[in-house]
């Protein structure tokens, strides 16, 4: 079985998060994909940031969706590096990318891109909102999508989510993950991959519970079971 590394919001461990320089670093890591968040600027640009708000991950403070672009490419997202535009992303790595949208309006901007760029072999689209990713569908036949979520309701809720919403794929907190739970979401179809993964022992729990893969901040987590922090 294949087991996907999916550099967390590039190699945010080692990197300033969801950076070019994190992204660069985690392709040269030969991580198999990368996953990173996507915003709307008050201007209508998607912009690479995890928060809603820039105030953990920037010398600035206030909201993504009260800042122009201009605004944005002002500050500091750690080391010198600056908030990247999303297709700075993908003119910079050729890695294939997960990309979590959590509100309709960055996932119909998404959606506009894809089509406009042809990216639907290298984009998978994530959320932690069901109708988000439903929408996805909608506006993207055919288009890897991906559920995040917590395990509160059980295996099988969250694999029937997953199914009325479209996703192909459910990405789990491994420290919740059980080997029925991750044999559930095999039976129904879907593929199951973990977060996140820093630690060798975290590594040699999602090898043994049989994940898909998993998503680690650090680049030399490898399927060979390496860890070198």
């Amino acid at each position: 079985m294949t087991f996907l590394t999916i550099g967390h919001r590039g190699v945010m461990g080692v990197e300033p998060e969801n950076t070019l320089r994190s992204f660069v670093r985690a392709e040269r890591s030969g991580m198999d994909a990368i996953a990173l968040d996507l915003q709307l600027s008050k201007d209508g640009v998607l912009v690479v940031l995890h928060d809603a708000e820039v105030d953990r991950t920037t010398d600035g403070s206030g909201a993504v969706a009260d800042l122009t672009l201009s605004a944005l490419r002002e500050l500091d997202a750690g080391q010198g590096e600056r908030v990247p535009v999303f297709e700075e992303v993908l003119d910079a790595v050729r890695t294939p990318l997960q990309v979590s949208v959590d509100d309709g309006p960055a996932a119909k901007a998404l959606a506009e891109l894809v089509l406009r760029r042809d990216l639907s072999a290298r984009v998978e689209v994530a959320s932690f909102r069901d109708g988000v990713l439903a929408e996805t569908a909608r506006l993207l036949p055919g288009v890897r999508t991906v559920l995040h979520s917590d395990l509160g309701g059980g295996a099988a809720d969250v694999v029937s989510r997953a199914r009325a919403c479209g996703a192909h794929t459910l990405a789990l907190n491994i420290r919740e993950l059980t080997l029925d739970t991750v044999e559930c979401v095999h039976a129904a179809g879907l593929r199951v991959t973990g977060w996140t993964v820093n630690t060798l022992q975290e590594l040699r729990v999602a090898r043994a519970l049989e994940l898909d893969g998993a998503a680690t901040g650090y680049p030399e987590i490898r399927s060979t079971g390496r860890f070198i922090a």
